[in-house]
């Protein structure tokens, strides 16, 4: 009986140690569709604290009331988003001059999945 056991003991071993030096592939993440919507926003994981970045798009919707203008932006690499189309905060003052249809040049900082204009120039 001993014998048995530590042959299957010794059949065992080269098997059970032939996966120890693979590593686990990482998860394949495909890129977002450059035509996403502001949908996809609520899917998309941020990092906590704020970052801020540049980016350039075509103003769709503005209310310099409110303060909220809409950009059909490019992807803005600085705080991971894709090319998609979104409303953003802006001071009141900031948008004044700017119409739908414009393309702007634009500074975005972002809290969570909120992003606000801080800077905006008309190409």
């Amino acid at each position: 009986m001993k014998k048995t056991m530590m042959i299957a003991a010794l059949v065992a071993l080269p098997v059970g140690l032939s996966g120890c030096d693979k590593k686990p592939e990482a998860p394949k993440i495909e890129a977002p569709n450059a035509a996403a919507t502001a949908d996809a926003m609520s899917s998309m994981e941020m990092a906590a604290g704020s970052k801020m970045g540049k980016g350039s798009g075509i103003v769709t919707a503005v209310d310099a009331l409110t303060g909220r203008i809409t950009l059909d932006h490019g992807a803005i690499p600085a705080v991971g988003w894709p090319a998609m189309k979104m409303g953003f905060s802006a001071k009141p003052d900031l948008l004044k001059g700017i119409a739908v249809g414009d393309k702007v040049d634009f500074n975005v900082t972002v809290s969570g999945s909120a992003g606000e204009v801080t800077a905006i120039r008309k190409h």
